[in-house]
């Protein structure tokens, strides 16, 4: 598994919001995404919810409804925008509220917020004409919070991942390194998210936060969130299969199950009072 895998915000000079393809190819089994993947820090959707004016959160890039649950949880009422018809087609199957739109050019109408969210996201949207569009749908004091997860399996892990990418995949430009980069890129990254969001003019100075946290796999679980991220959703079966096998025995020779150590990350802003 890579540290950055492409579904995570890269710290480059690169534009993920316009690989639409690879944006676009999480709702192939959005059932096992659902399933797969991890929820949010209980705390980091606490003091969102806490420090917001009110309850009404717009979920950009809400997929399956993950974090949306998770705020609906907490007492907030959720709508959702996401542009792939599959994840929000799941979504509402759950009961989650969806317009199926591009968040830049969703038309909101006389609609408004007092959060708006971006889990795992953001990274997705055009950041110049995301952060005007936020400001445009929040009220005054509303909340912007784009929050993701960096993790990295153990190198036992990690390493045979890396070479069976390789062998399977050898002309991919995408990243298959073991681990060797650091919170610290990420939180440059994010850093970067917060320079766009204080470039429109329309918000407080914004903050960042870090959780971390842990979680325990098994070999199964594992493999079943694998297929779920960005550098393996495109592949042919049998490329993903020997991936996933060699990921299995890898799995195996630790005993069937590792702990996997989740930092997540979040830069957050208040929508100036002034308009």
């Amino acid at each position: 598994m890579p540290t950055l895998p492409p579904e995570q915000p890269e710290p480059s000079p690169a534009r993920p919001h316009e690989a639409r393809r690879m944006a676009e190819s999480f709702g192939a089994d959005a059932r096992r995404y659902d399933q797969a993947r991890p929820g949010y820090p209980d705390a980091l959707v606490a003091r969102i919810a806490a420090q917001s004016p009110g309850p009404d959160v717009l979920d950009v890039g809400c997929g399956t409804g993950i974090a949306a649950r998770q705020f609906e949880a907490m007492g907030c009422t959720v709508l959702g925008v996401e542009p792939d018809t599959r994840m929000a087609d799941f979504a509402r199957s759950r009961g989650l509220r969806v317009d199926v739109a591009n968040f830049e050019t969703w038309q909101p109408g006389d609609r408004r917020f007092d959060a708006v969210i971006a889990a795992q996201s953001w990274h997705w949207v055009d950041p110049a004409a995301g952060g005007a569009q936020a400001a445009r749908v929040l009220r005054p004091g509303g909340r912007l919070a784009i929050f993701g997860h960096v993790y990295e399996p153990p190198a036992e892990v990690a390493t045979p991942f890396a070479a069976a990418y390789r062998r399977a995949v050898p002309d991919s430009p995408l990243p298959a390194q073991p681990a060797g980069r650091s919170v610290d890129l990420y939180q440059t990254a994010y850093a970067k998210v917060a320079d766009s969001i204080r470039e429109t003019g329309r918000f407080d100075a914004p903050e960042q936060w870090r959780f971390d946290w842990t979680r325990s796999y098994t070999r199964d679980q594992w493999l079943e969130l694998l297929p779920t991220t960005g550098s393996l959703t495109q592949l042919r079966p049998d490329q993903l299969d020997a991936i996933l096998n060699a990921v299995a025995d890898a799995i195996d020779e630790l005993g069937g199950r590792f702990t996997m150590h989740y930092t997540t990350l979040a830069v957050t802003a208040l929508r100036a009072s002034a308009p």
